[in-house]
């Protein structure tokens, strides 16, 4: 739930009409992602007006960016005992207490469960188009084992409404399903409708990391060449080496596309070039190439000294 539950902190922070300066402010450190900036200025506009709503709202995101999971539980509980029949609310508190959940021991988590299910359930009757709380359902009664309320076919039920809204989450969703379910041919049918309908990056990943779990590299790697032409990113490149290199596969291949990736390298690419690097040293050390090898991982161990990965990398290349 974790992946799934983190966006309850990235809502666009858009006004509520007339506000404060102060939370005005205090929405700019936010999209700044100046969270401690933003909890203290809410936190001293809080006082002077308790029960402002787009405030404690605010306040609860940037406590929950911040990990400060009771913090946020208590301003998310305030808003639901304010306004019990907002949807959003009852899914951000049951967010909060499902990271919350995730950040002790599974006994303690335990006592949870009820309370995340509730909120989100209370959110999904609230709101029957919200999407989000469909998902966090879907992965919620996929995750909890069943002696404590796990359910596939309750998974699938929400995985059915979401198809209702959104064939692209519905499908993405049933892929999910099955993918934990250890059904991948059933997941890859359902991520390659994803792929066909909506055809976003989220969509190939899925299908990618899929095929990766499966050891798969040559389909993993089909797989980015068409979410490259489809959609002209730079970073996958640096995807279609990093599978070459990991799985001893198409080297050539991985080779080109690593080059081409350090060529046309920007910030937005993500990954920065001493990966790229890496994955070229592994990739000479697969074709035996000791030298070339060496001079690579040294890029890599120069830009990044402390990754501890580069350092086995040469201790293993430094073996040939």
């Amino acid at each position: 739930m974790k992946q799934l539950l983190i966006f309850l902190f990235s809502i666009p922070l858009i006004g509520f009409g007339q506000s404060s300066s102060l939370v005005d402010n205090a929405k700019q450190f936010l999209q700044d992602k100046k969270y401690h900036h933003a909890e203290k200025t809410l936190e001293a506009y809080l006082d002077e007006t308790p029960n402002d709503m787009e405030a404690i709202e605010l306040l609860g995101d940037a406590y929950g960016q911040q990990k400060k999971w009771d913090d946020a539980i208590d301003e998310y509980e305030r808003l639901v005992e304010m306004k019990p029949n907002v949807a959003n609310y009852h899914y951000k508190y049951g967010g909060a207490l499902g990271m919350k959940a995730l950040s002790v021991s599974k006994l303690r988590a335990v006592a949870f469960i009820g309370d995340i299910k509730s909120a989100f359930l209370k959110a999904a009757d609230l709101d029957p188009s919200h999407i989000d709380t469909r998902w966090a359902l879907v992965e919620l009664y996929m995750q909890l084992p069943g002696i404590i309320g796990g359910s596939k076919s309750k998974s699938l039920k929400y995985a059915e409404e979401l198809e209702t809204l959104s064939k692209v989450d519905g499908y993405l969703a049933k892929g999910y399903i099955y993918e934990y379910d250890n059904e991948p041919e059933l997941a890859e049918e359902f991520y390659k409708k994803a792929i066909k309908t909506g055809g976003s990056l989220t969509c190939f990943d899925k299908l990618t990391n899929l095929y990766e779990s499966q050891k798969q590299p040559d389909k993993a790697i089909t797989n980015i060449e068409n979410a490259q032409t489809k959609h002209k990113r730079n970073a996958l490149h640096y995807q279609i080496g990093k599978v070459a290199a990991e799985y001893n596969v198409q080297l050539s291949k991985g080779e080109q596309c690593l080059q081409l990736y350090i060529k046309n390298y920007s910030a937005a690419d993500g990954v920065p070039k001493a990966w790229a690097h890496y994955r070229l040293a592994q990739i000479q050390k697969h074709k035996g190439n000791k030298s070339e090898a060496l001079n690579y991982i040294d890029l890599a161990i120069t830009a990044l000294p402390k990754i501890e990965v580069f350092q086995q990398e040469k201790t293993d290349i430094l073996k040939l």
